[in-house]
């Protein structure tokens, strides 16, 4: 039996992770860099208003989250985390398309129509961060970030794509396709970030955190 990688990552001494998101990629990510964390998702989110661009909509919705996180921590775990120890993470992830946003599908239908849509073209895939970080006064201070991929889909026939949808994958997912799923698939080329697709920013949130002294590397031994 294979063991577990060792951690990549630790946080700085006294500090608690709370992540505001249900999603289990974004949980994956923290994990596999070896971060403890604490579950506080935010129950809904907000709408993109008229004429807002994804970028606008994706911070606005990220903030959302970790102000509900920040207001709520009471009732997200075992016992409360000491004033200023705690570092909020929440993430918003949008696909975007002649500079519509599409949101996660209501039925079967509404993801077949997103994928067909989406077929043989590109499209903008937008993650923003929101930290909500301890401000030394018992308060908290915002960092708010965002990356911007392009993801391109191969002309697939009406049939893949509903042999697709009737996986069930795209339900819950942003434009109806999960990339690191059976979505993949779909995609024909990705330029930028991988994980931005996916849903979190990682090499921009790392060096967020690692600039910020929430975490630092697990080893320190350099030869």
């Amino acid at each position: 039996m294979s063991s577990a990688p060792p951690p990549l990552f630790a946080l700085a001494p006294g500090l608690h992770l709370v992540l505001a998101s249900a999603s289990p990629r974004r949980q994956q990510f923290l994990a596999r860099w070896g971060l403890p964390f604490l579950l506080c998702p935010a129950p809904t989110e907000p709408r993109p208003a008229r004429r807002e661009s994804p970028q606008d909509y994706t911070c606005r919705a990220a903030y959302a989250k970790a102000r509900w996180a920040c207001d709520n921590l009471a009732s997200c775990g075992p016992t409360p985390l000491p004033p200023g120890c705690a570092v909020i993470l929440a993430a918003d992830t949008v696909v975007a398309v002649d500079g519509d946003i599409l949101g996660k599908p209501v039925d079967a239908g509404h993801a077949l129509r997103m994928l067909e849509r989406l077929s043989g073209r590109g499209h903008e895939v937008v993650s923003a961060v929101c930290l909500l970080l301890p401000d030394g006064t018992g308060g908290q201070r915002q960092r708010t970030f965002f990356q911007t991929s392009r993801v391109f889909f191969h002309a697939w026939p009406r049939s893949v794509l509903q042999a697709y949808v009737d996986t069930g994958e795209p339900q819950g997912k942003a434009g109806a396709y999960a990339i690191q799923g059976q979505g993949a698939v779909l995609v024909e080329r990705v330029e930028g970030c991988w994980s931005t697709v996916v849903g979190l920013p990682l090499t921009l949130l790392a060096q967020a955190l690692l600039k910020e002294g929430v975490m630092r590397p697990a080893t320190q031994n350099i030869t």
